[in-house]
């Protein structure tokens, strides 16, 4: 019989459960400061956490459980304010730190903790929204702000974009950032702008509606589950990627559905990255 444990990633036996072996880190961050719109991500984690132990260890598409060749190990609930010393703690042990969010503002404490390990980074950011506002009712650290800090990091990527604002725009073009930014996401192109390490950092707004409804500012028009998936696949195919978060996931009340696929994305991408 597995073991059911709701605070960690997967329905996994104890023994399986160890840090040494592991090769991935799963750091739950239940931060929520700055949502504007529809709230509940700081639940976000500990639903993921729990859908996970539904999940099925063999990969049908990849013809492999995905966490007997990259063990994973779960970590306690980390705040804002460690989690950039958590992450690197764990980066300094060859771990591969993969963030269940909470609110998008996280990302730039995740980012500056990697980008020390790997210089060259640039991050690709999966999202509905541009988020390169400087400011958002008064704060620089708000979700809606998130890109413009990690761009005072390193090169990032934007994928998936369908809403910003004037200023965003204007902003992007000015600073060449345009350039950057696939609205119709281009695999091919995708990875001509990426550095060989690459951190993904993942809104779940980047995908439709109409399949994933838990988030607090939901775009229509966007990816569907095989669509990204597709496009998580070429990437995780040519480049290094050194780490992942997954974010603004906001849980719906009788609606585990939504639950059980933002977990079985987490699972995809780390099978994507085994390969």
């Amino acid at each position: 019989m597995r073991n059911k444990n709701n605070q960690r990633f997967l329905e996994m036996p104890n023994q399986a459960h160890n840090y040494t072996k592991a090769r991935y880190v799963v750091i739950p961050c239940p931060h929520e400061q700055t949502t504007s719109y529809g709230k509940g991500t700081k639940h976000g984690p500990a639903a993921i956490l729990r859908a996970s132990q539904e999940i099925e260890w063999y990969d049908l598409e990849l013809g492999y459980e995905t966490f007997v060749r990259k063990p994973v190990f779960t970590d306690k609930a980390q705040t804002i304010n460690n989690l950039e010393a958590r992450v690197a703690s764990h980066l300094s042990q060859q771990k591969i730190p993969v963030v269940l969010g909470g609110e998008h503002s996280i990302t730039p404490s995740v980012v500056r903790a990697i980008k020390a390990k790997y210089p060259e980074l640039s991050v690709l950011q999966l999202d509905a929204h541009a988020d390169l506002r400087d400011t958002y009712e008064g704060r620089q650290d708000s979700h809606a702000c998130v890109m413009r800090r990690v761009l005072e990091i390193c090169p990032a990527v934007q994928a998936g974009i369908r809403s910003m604002s004037k200023a965003e725009f204007d902003w992007a073009k000015e600073s060449r950032q345009l350039e950057k930014i696939n609205f119709f996401p281009d695999a091919d192109k995708i990875n001509q702008q990426l550095s060989e390490a690459v951190y993904i950092t993942i809104d779940v707004d980047i995908l439709d509606p109409a399949v994933m409804p838990a988030t607090g500012t939901p775009e229509p028009g966007g990816l569907t589950w095989f669509g990204l998936l597709e496009l998580l696949q070429a990437v995780c195919a040519q480049k290094k990627v050194v780490g992942f978060d997954l974010v603004e996931f906001s849980p719906r009340p009788h609606d585990q559905a939504a639950d059980f696929t933002a977990a079985k994305l987490i699972y995809k991408l780390m099978g994507l990255m085994a390969a």
